[in-house]
């Protein structure tokens, strides 16, 4: 072989050798980021959908509950819950909904608030018709729980908390019944990048918990079976981000299905991308011209 030719071949191998290596860090970029980094609101907001009047709707969660309306927008109805949103919307097409308790379907299936006075709440309870919540003690605590449902026939669960601080009760919960548990456990430990703790017997439903937190919000996955009904409608999870361009990215790069693509404009007071965990529960991400391009607001 001539010296040019040779020089050539060698050329050659060193560009493919490069384009491989470059190629190969393309690959495992996505698998080293989440979303954790754009994840702008110290907590999550939560939305349920249903099917019941919506005055009784509103006044379980207001009246009842006690959690303050805001204004509503274009048929979302907001309640201040804790440091989160819980906004409440009609049922949708395209989705599945299963009624019954936890344990009867995967999806969307518990919200958990914390009150810090049982006798007011029961009071509420009482004085707006509803059947009053029977509270169990919590094992090695001065709490109790006790599970309701609301006029759609939605479970929440109710802990009281008596002597817990004032942030106790900015918290949420938000509880999934998963088909598969380390499919869900990777969703949102490695893509979302919520904080993974650790697992915690649940004695009020008999079951294992997986907590994921954000801030104030934490996402408890349980598992009941591998053959359950799909719930894909009944509510999801809203994350208020820096940067949605990041999060649509990372989601293409690790193949996580996509309900409502991405706001084309880049300048829209509201951009969202509408992803599907592994159960088809809506995790949706939304900057608004407050939260664009700004650090977390714990650093604010």
């Amino acid at each position: 072989m001539h010296a040019s030719s040779r020089l050539k071949a060698f050329c050659t191998t060193l560009l493919s050798i490069g384009a491989a290596a470059g190629a190969a860090a393309l690959a495992e970029e996505p698998a080293a980021s989440s979303a954790a980094p754009v994840l702008y609101q110290q907590s999550m907001n939560v939305f349920r959908r249903f099917a019941a009047e919506p005055e009784k709707m509103f006044e379980f969660y207001g009246d009842v509950l006690g959690f303050e309306r805001l204004q509503s927008f274009g048929g979302v109805h907001r309640f201040q819950a804790g440091a989160s949103e819980l906004k409440l919307t009609g049922r949708v097409q395209g989705k599945t909904y299963h009624p019954g308790g936890v344990d009867d379907a995967t999806g969307f299936r518990l919200v958990t608030f914390f009150f810090p006075n049982e006798a007011e709440l029961l009071a509420r309870f009482e004085e707006h018709g509803y059947p009053v919540p029977e509270f169990r003690s919590l094992p090695g605590s001065d709490r109790k729980a006790a599970l309701a449902t609301d006029p759609d026939g939605q479970p929440v669960e109710l802990v009281i908390a008596p002597n817990a601080p004032e942030d106790a009760f900015d918290r949420i919960e938000v509880g999934l019944t998963v088909s598969n548990l380390e499919e869900s456990r990777a969703f949102y430990r490695e893509f979302v990048g919520l904080e993974e703790l650790a697992p915690v017997e649940d004695p009020l439903l008999n079951a294992t918990k997986y907590p994921y937190r954000h801030g104030s919000t934490t996402v408890n996955l349980r598992h009941f079976g591998d053959d359950l009904p799909v719930d894909t409608g009944s509510g999801g999870i809203q994350y208020v981000v820096s940067n949605v361009d990041h999060v649509d990215a990372l989601a293409k790069a690790r193949e996580i299905p996509i309900d409502q693509p991405l706001t084309a404009d880049p300048d829209a007071a509201l951009r969202t991308v509408w992803l599907d965990d592994p159960d088809g529960v809506t995790n949706y991400f939304a900057e608004t011209t407050w939260s664009r391009g700004r650090a977390s607001s714990a650093s604010e």
